[in-house]
């Protein structure tokens, strides 16, 4: 579980460099290039010391990158205008939770005990309490209809493509195959990079604009770094032994601790809810680790 640990620290910090670049890039080129810089980091591991583009769970991890990657990242910066931040959150982590082990049980037969259940839902209780927001600044049904759509699409895209992440491994178990985290995230990162570079070519965007700010770089390159790096690495080292429907709701805490960084780097201040929140969360996620 200390795979975890270390995908809810590194995916807590990841949203305020992925921000700051979407900002300077705009959304669609700063996905397109953190993936990009992952897919060179981890390829250079991939290919020296792991298993690079080869094993018969090849299949499974690239599309679970082109479900949770490709098609999960860009419906939620679909959804982010549309809703904002925190309604756009709380669907997603909460949902793709739900989705994640729902999908794991149906598919994989994989289920959680009762006390295990108890603790999953007290953490997305607390996720939910700490990111409710007071209120919304849409009034337009149709955009707010549109978010909520483009949220729950996101959702769908994050769990299964983690439940896709537990068939890859289990094929590659079934025929005495080990996969390496570090490979793993490599090939997701490829088929979500595939999905990010049809996305610019369907809007007719260039991935390198030459007006591109340098400042943008350190961001992305931060972004890259603690998401599909390091981030997804660990995500991928949790999900080889731990069902989803674990891994996940630990996982979706990760708003509630990006708020401190956003504190630090951005002056942004919580809401009062926030601490009650934040400790249902620790409590829920404490119970998983010794639960499992």
């Amino acid at each position: 579980m200390i795979a975890a640990l270390g995908t809810l620290v590194f995916f807590a910090v990841t949203p305020v460099f992925a921000n700051r670049a979407a900002h300077l890039l705009g959304s669609l080129k700063a996905n397109f290039w953190r993936l990009a810089v992952a897919a060179v980091l981890l390829g250079a591991w991939a290919h020296l010391a792991g298993g690079g583009i080869g094993g018969r769970a090849l299949p499974w991890f690239v599309f679970g990158g082109v479900i949770g990657f490709g098609v999960g990242g860009i419906a939620m910066f679909q959804s982010l205008p549309r809703l904002g931040s925190n309604v756009s959150t709380l669907i997603v982590q909460c949902g793709s939770a739900v989705v994640a082990a729902s999908v794991e049980w149906l598919w994989l037969g994989t289920t959680l005990t009762a006390l295990q259940l108890a603790a999953a839902g007290l953490t997305l209780v607390g996720v939910a309490i700490g990111f409710l927001p007071a209120g919304t600044t849409r009034t337009d049904p149709v955009v707010w209809r549109a978010g909520i759509a483009w949220a729950a699409l996101s959702a769908l895209g994050q769990g299964v493509g983690a439940v896709m992440s537990r068939k890859a491994f289990a094929v590659a178990a079934s025929v005495h195959e080990k996969i390496d985290p570090g490979t793993a995230a490599y090939q997701r990162v490829l088929g979500g990079l595939a999905v990010a570079l049809l996305a610019l070519w369907l809007t007719r965007q260039r991935t390198s604009p030459p007006d591109a700010p340098a400042t943008a770089w350190p961001w992305v390159t931060a972004n890259a770094l603690t998401g599909p790096v390091l981030g997804v690495t660990c995500f991928q080292w949790a999900l080889r032994t731990t069902p989803a429907g674990i891994v996940q709701p630990i996982v979706a805490a990760a708003p509630l601790l990006t708020i401190p960084f956003a504190m630090l780097l951005e002056g942004a201040r919580p809401r009062a809810t926030y601490y009650a929140g934040a400790v249902l969360a620790v409590l829920g996620v404490a119970a998983l680790l010794t639960l499992r």
